[in-house]
């Protein structure tokens, strides 16, 4: 009985102590692109000025190629929360006409 009681006590132990130490790595995914950056983006800037300041766009949809869509997400390994952050430029005669949402706090939310 002394052993079964021995091998009982050991997977509890095992268990309790393999649980608290699992680590969870945070997933970082997409283009993440600074607010100072992003303030240096002017209407009338062409295609390739704006990849050369933000760098390639996450979507480049080939039946919207007057949209660019730069897109963010994290993922905490600690808590689980999930952030998302969406910015889309348009283009008109490959010259930046205008821009939505951000990458920096309070960005579009597509998902």
């Amino acid at each position: 009985m002394n052993h079964r009681l021995i091998v009982i006590a050991t997977l509890l132990v095992s268990i309790v102590t393999s649980s608290a130490c699992i680590y969870r790595v945070d997933i970082q995914q997409g283009n993440r692109i600074n607010a100072e950056t992003i303030e240096k983006l002017d209407i009338g800037m062409t295609r390739r000025q704006v990849e050369f300041l933000l760098g390639k766009p996450a979507i480049q949809d080939p039946y919207h190629a007057d949209q660019w869509h730069y897109v963010y997400y994290f993922k905490s390994g600690s808590s689980g929360s999930i952030d998302k952050r969406v910015m889309i430029l348009f283009f008109t005669d490959d010259k930046l006409s205008s821009f939505e949402g951000s990458l920096e706090g309070g960005g579009i939310d597509l998902f």
